[in-house]
């Protein structure tokens, strides 16, 4: 059984880990930006108790290993700034889906790049998929340069996927192969077990 409740990713600038209740704040911010979240797939959130819901949630996934959403501290000041999951796994086919959110006043410093990087490699190599896919609105131009900076592919497009808020939004699917990442990276990776 997969566990993810005390895993940590380090990076340069940032560690990865499990959200904390005292995280709510931090969690709720990010989620109630309405320019952060124009693309997403939830309207922004309006109740700060809607971080210490998915907080909660989040405690018990990583428990049992259903999915992995971390935080992006960063060293500098122990701040929160972001999240990076790995969800809707399915095993038998060694695959998964990505997600991220960067606070808005740190766009543009791959400070995401960074988190993903460690997040991809965690994935092809530690947990042996084969392949992990990003569902992104096809209008985020900054989340497509992101996901294509890391190798990832578009693969197609599902006309209005997505109503959000009343708004109809397509969708474009890209992926990620495992030996693509193992040729990127310059070495091959391992292999679990």
């Amino acid at each position: 059984m997969l566990r993810f409740d005390t895993l940590r990713l380090d990076t340069p600038r940032l560690r990865l880990r499990p959200l904390r209740p005292d995280d709510a704040p931090a969690v709720y911010a990010l989620h109630a930006d309405p320019v952060a979240l124009r693309y997403w797939s939830t309207p922004p959130w309006d109740d700060p108790a809607q971080a210490d819901e998915l907080i909660g949630r989040d405690l018990k996934a990583l428990a049992e290993g259903d999915y992995l959403r971390l935080g992006l501290q960063r060293h500098a000041d122990g701040r929160l700034i972001g999240l990076c999951s790995l969800f809707a796994f399915h095993l038998p086919s060694r695959r998964c889906e990505l997600g991220y959110l960067l606070q808005r006043g740190l766009w543009g410093q791959g400070l995401m790049h960074e988190a993903l990087l460690a997040l991809l490699d965690y994935g092809f190599g530690v947990l042996d998929l084969n392949r992990i896919e990003a569902d992104i609105d096809p209008r985020n131009a900054a989340s497509r340069r992101s996901l294509e900076r890391l190798g990832f592919a578009e693969e197609g497009r599902l006309r209005e996927r997505w109503i959000v808020a009343g708004e109809v939004s397509d969708t474009a699917l890209y992926g990620l192969l495992r030996r693509d990442w193992a040729a990127r990276v310059g070495a091959p990776l391992p292999r679990r077990g």
